[in-house]
């Protein structure tokens, strides 16, 4: 990341925001207008309308930019993040296991469990771990913290041709990420570890989690959750559309208290991963 003054030109891209904690915003009718102001939605430079924000302390990049144009290629077509990513299709699935981090919501501490798993599978002599951040709105921050962590290659929908994946239910979205996971799942790997952004039941997550489920039976699902009564609805949640949590991390774990609350309405195990990784590291995998 780097620092954008006044009167720095800089590439960015129309997109999409929607959390529940911080801000929505999104393109406007008929797209970006040349000399039109925006706001920079995302460190990651999504840029469009601001609809809504009930935090904006919390983001430090939410400021007013102008639109100049489009960045066109040779040929004076505007060039389109597409261009740009991956594009070999996904050759034959290796059947890595998957590790998949869901939340409660946005904010619940899923990158950190997601980063925990990664050590874990580290620390226990797997050499090649992939990760995916597969929905939301990507950040350079949390590839980085996978990177730094041992993860052999890190993915996000940046890579494969979408700044963000909202709006909810947008078209095209299960073919989108039905060619992410063939593609990763094609890499040889000992493991992946999956993250959804924001909780499992609404924007994009449902078609992730189809298009999961159709590729492997056995999935090792992480939950991240703020509360307990949170944790209990998404066991419900899942359990509806045959997934079962194996471990509980988040918020919910922050004192013993809320720890053995947790575990006692869920019948699941419950540890925090944010204060002592290190310690837990064997629960972790075998879940």
């Amino acid at each position: 990341m780097m620092a954008i003054a006044p009167g720095d030109i800089f590439l960015a891209t129309p997109g999409y925001l929607q959390t529940r904690r911080l801000a929505v915003g999104g393109i406007p009718a008929g797209g970006l207008v040349p000399g039109g102001d925006y706001w920079v939605l995302s460190y990651s430079g999504v840029v469009g309308e601001l609809i809504s924000c009930y935090s904006a302390p919390e983001m430090g990049h939410l400021e007013r930019v102008r639109y100049l144009g489009a960045v066109c290629g040779r040929r004076g077509r505007p060039l389109n993040i597409r261009q740009f990513s991956v594009t070999a299709a996904g050759g034959t699935d290796r059947h890595a296991p998957v590790y998949l981090i869901l939340g409660t919501s946005s904010e619940v501490g899923k990158t950190t469990a997601g980063v925990a798993v990664l050590r874990a599978l580290r620390m226990q002599g797997h050499t090649t771990v992939v990760a995916l951040k597969a929905t939301g709105t990507p950040a350079i921050a949390e590839i980085a913290r996978y990177q730094d962590f041992g993860a052999s290659q890190v993915f996000d929908p940046i890579d494969f041709g979408l700044p963000t994946t909202f709006p909810p239910s947008r078209r095209g979205i299960g073919k989108f990420f039905g060619n992410m996971l063939d593609f990763c799942f094609s890499l040889p790997a000992d493991a992946v570890v999956v993250e959804c952004a924001g909780d499992p039941v609404s924007a994009s997550a449902p078609e992730l989690l189809a298009c999961l489920k159709a590729r492997r039976s056995e999935l090792k699902i992480t939950l991240a959750a703020a509360d307990a009564l949170g944790a209990m609805g998404a066991k419900h949640a899942l359990a509806e559309i045959g997934l079962k949590i194996g471990l509980i991390t988040g918020p919910c774990t922050d004192t013993p208290v809320l720890r053995e609350r947790t575990e006692a309405l869920c019948g699941i195990p419950a540890i925090n991963l944010a204060r002592d990784p290190d310690h837990e590291s064997n629960r972790i995998c075998l879940v």
